[in-house]
């Protein structure tokens, strides 16, 4: 289950069964973050990971800190988050805060950075985004897959 116009996973298990992989996990919105974090676990089995480490921070504003520190040791890192917009510009701060410092991270660092980070007017959206039986996407998925996709991209360079 992917969105409209992404492109289908190529987890080639030869080239990424051996890389080691964090997965950092917000803990607000439970459901939707189990969804997020099945999908990316479902994802590094299809790739052929055993044993991916998982992190869970309490939200989307922890995650490029989390990122920061595990991709001194791993060859992708995925950070799965959910922000809901609510009657407050902290939607608008949170969201800028963790795409810029996940992008930094991924930059300085040279290590991909799988962006699950879900950025919803409401709930529904979210859930409909979140890989859970009914959803119309499955984003946890999709960024391990695109962080995994590129490790092996940026070595056949």
């Amino acid at each position: 289950m992917s969105g409209a116009g992404a492109p289908q996973a190529n987890l080639k298990r030869k080239e990424t069964k051996k890389l080691k992989l964090a997965i950092v996990a917000a803990s607000w919105h439970t459901q939707i973050m189990d969804g997020l974090l099945d999908g990316a676990l479902r994802a590094a089995t299809d790739a052929g990971i055993k044993k991916p480490t998982v992190v869970r921070v309490p939200g989307t504003f922890e995650l490029p800190v989390a990122a920061a520190h595990l991709v001194e040791e791993y060859d992708a890192v995925v950070a799965l988050g959910v922000v809901i917009r609510g009657g407050t510009p902290h939607f608008d701060y949170v969201c800028e805060a963790a795409t810029q410092g996940l992008t930094k991270v991924a930059v300085e660092s040279k290590t991909p950075v799988g962006f699950g980070v879900l950025t919803c007017d409401n709930e529904q959206q979210g859930i409909d985004r979140a890989g859970l039986s009914g959803s119309q996407e499955d984003k946890g998925y999709e960024a391990t897959a695109a962080a995994l996709e590129t490790v092996v991209a940026l070595r056949n360079i």
